[in-house]
């Protein structure tokens, strides 16, 4: 049977790559867009044109409030596969902002904990009836939780959050059959702060320096490893952090 995957700021970014590499791996997708409605047809074009389905529904993670309607949505979806449940689950939806500790404030601070912890909390919560016994939770982290970078603390402190909270679901969905793993991404090309690390190149040098391998990284490094977590050959991976980074400050 096809695989159904939930995969949240799917529009654009690493999400993106995460969708489309769901779908190289024969599965399809229901995906989120908070901005950026062409983008997100796009990809569904895209996926289509591998010969998988998908659906894009626009929603705010940092929304707590729309994610009954949103849960509502998913099961009016489900049935145009004849399903009542879908898979997979990967919260990726985020942002970034950088500002050092003494000069953070409490808006900035509030926005990253609402889209990267309370909004996956509670969003995995509104979905887990949804969910199929079985399936798969995959969060996403960052590598700046295993060392620190100036100007991440409160970034860091959220991902970090949402590691510890991985851990709860591994355990107490795990009489489901359901697994729950992050994936922690180091320094990659994408538009993360304003595409700061593709596009700057004292950025990027500065952090190839740093990572074992000697580039960083781009998408197409991270939207497969995801994919192939959710994969039949990973049942028995649970509760684990995965760092993708090319070895980044090792």
């Amino acid at each position: 049977m096809t695989t159904i995957s939930i995969v949240t700021g799917a529009n654009r970014g690493l999400g993106c790559n995460t969708a489309v590499s769901i779908a190289r791996h024969g599965g399809d997708v229901i995906f989120t867009y908070r901005n950026g409605a062409d983008q997100a047809q796009a990809v569904v074009s895209e996926i289509e044109a591998l010969g998988r389905k998908a659906v894009a529904i626009q929603l705010d993670v940092s929304d707590i409030s729309a994610f009954a309607g949103f849960a509502e949505k998913v099961r009016e979806t489900l049935k145009s596969w004849g399903r009542e449940t879908f898979d997979h689950l990967v919260n990726n939806a985020g942002h970034g902002e950088m500002a050092a500790f003494t000069e953070t404030t409490e808006a900035q601070f509030d926005h990253l904990f609402n889209v990267h912890v309370k909004g996956v909390f509670f969003l995995t919560q509104a979905l887990l009836p949804l969910m199929a016994d079985g399936g798969r939770i995959v969060n996403f982290s960052s590598g700046l939780t295993r060392v620190s970078f100036p100007g991440f603390s409160a970034y860091s402190a959220a991902k970090g959050a949402v590691e510890i909270l991985t851990l709860y679901m591994a355990k107490e969905f795990g009489a489901r059959g359901i697994t729950a793993n992050t994936i922690a991404p180091g320094a990659i090309e994408t538009d993360f702060l304003g595409g700061a690390v593709r596009d700057t190149p004292a950025y990027n040098e500065a952090f190839a320096a740093m990572i074992a391998l000697g580039r960083v990284g781009v998408p197409d490094d991270i939207g497969p490893a995801v994919a192939s977590l959710l994969g039949p050959d990973n049942r028995w991976v649970t509760a684990q952090r995965i760092e993708v980074s090319g070895g980044q400050n090792i």
